[in-house]
């Protein structure tokens, strides 16, 4: 791989980065510019089922232009299914919920604030659902950073343009991901007496070989908790040459931090961007509380300085990127509910790198003089 100071070219398509991998088409998408219309268009152009999971789902305009997409498939016959997190959507309208459910669009909040429903239980309130999913007739999946709400859409378009990253697969790995939403589903009906989803008839399968360099990784409370964590700190352990993180609420566990020392004491070039201004300023202080320590193992600590800074990435050695909803942070390994897609191909990590390198450039470089 090129090393950082050597990335100096920039990603300039309105669509993202795309290529293929071994039998899946991978497209890297970047802020909610390029995210909302390949997930709208997905969407249109839905035959068999739309399924979305998503932690903010706003009740503003944005919200609004993806519940009439769904709403419209749902009318043509097309089973919708949405699961949205009670308190990651608290400011939504519930207007926006009741008027999906009234044009036949199936809808499930995800762990609610409400003793008075059944199973409710407080011990788990801070279990969240933080995944951001959307899969279209098992063949198209997105997942990443990337919420349905206003402080995502660019600021031409009235929205705040909050940097996120996300990815399009498109291929057999999709159906890990419907797995996976299918897991959350069937578990929240069982527990208000719903409906399990019914399958529709399968669609042509897609052309593809072995999956294995496209992995789609999640946790449940259930279930393994572990995957996403363990994908981080095997690649980071293994790491030769470099370790590029990107993440909004970065505030490690010491097992993380001790596989990112020994990195840089391996002589990796470690490297993470981090939110200069955050939605949630407590976790910013908790990050910073770190600064010295990180530079002080030879870690290099960039802020962005642009508008909020949502994204959950890396890239390590230019041969393994990730991108999801997990955050380096201890809701993300204890509590929350969350989605990666791991990817092993070069093109596919070097574009992630010139996009950390493009982040870097409108960032600042914290030293610990600064500090």
């Amino acid at each position: 791989m090129s090393s950082y100071g050597q990335l100096r070219h920039r990603l300039g398509s309105k669509q993202g980065f795309e290529a293929y991998v071994e039998g899946t088409r991978v497209t890297l998408l970047h802020d909610g510019e390029q995210c909302f219309p390949a997930m709208i268009e997905a969407i249109g152009a839905a035959r068999h089922e739309v399924l979305m999971e998503m932690y903010w789902f706003g009740s503003d305009r944005t919200g609004w232009r993806f519940a009439n997409a769904l709403m419209d498939k749902a009318r043509e016959g097309v089973p919708v299914a949405l699961i949205y997190d009670a308190v990651g959507s608290i400011d939504a309208d519930d207007t926006i919920f009741e008027a999906m459910r009234a044009a036949g669009v199936r809808v499930i909040d995800y762990n609610p604030i409400a003793p008075w429903r059944r199973h409710f239980r407080i011990g788990v309130v801070n279990q969240r659902n933080h995944r951001k999913m959307l899969i279209v007739d098992r063949r198209i999946g997105f997942t990443g950073g990337v919420n349905l709400a206003d402080q995502w859409a660019g600021e031409s378009d009235g929205g705040e343009g909050w940097r996120d990253d996300a990815v399009r697969i498109e291929g057999l790995a999709v159906a890990s991901m419907r797995t996976i939403f299918l897991h959350t589903w069937n578990e929240l009906a069982r527990a208000e007496a719903g409906e399990p989803f019914v399958e529709p008839p399968p669609p042509p399968r897609y052309s593809g070989e072995s999956q294995a360099k496209v992995r789609v990784l999640a946790n449940h409370y259930l279930g393994e908790r572990r995957a996403i964590r363990s994908a981080y700190l095997d690649r980071i352990r293994r790491a030769t040459e470099s370790v590029y993180i990107t993440n909004s609420y970065f505030v490690p566990d010491r097992v993380i931090r001790r596989a990112l020392r020994r990195a840089a004491r391996r002589g990796v070039d470690v490297r993470v961007l981090l939110p200069g201004e955050s939605d949630v300023p407590a976790v910013s202080y908790a990050s910073r509380s770190m600064y010295s320590w990180l530079l002080d193992q030879g870690i290099h600590v960039h802020e962005w300085r642009g508008n909020v800074l949502h994204a959950k990435t890396a890239v390590i050695d230019g041969e393994w990127t990730t991108v999801g909803t997990y955050n380096l942070d201890y809701l993300s390994w204890r509590s929350n509910l969350e989605v990666n897609v791991t990817v092993e191909d070069e093109a596919v990590a070097d574009a992630m790198a010139r996009r950390f390198e493009t982040d870097a450039d409108q960032s600042q470089q914290i030293s610990l003089e600064d500090h």
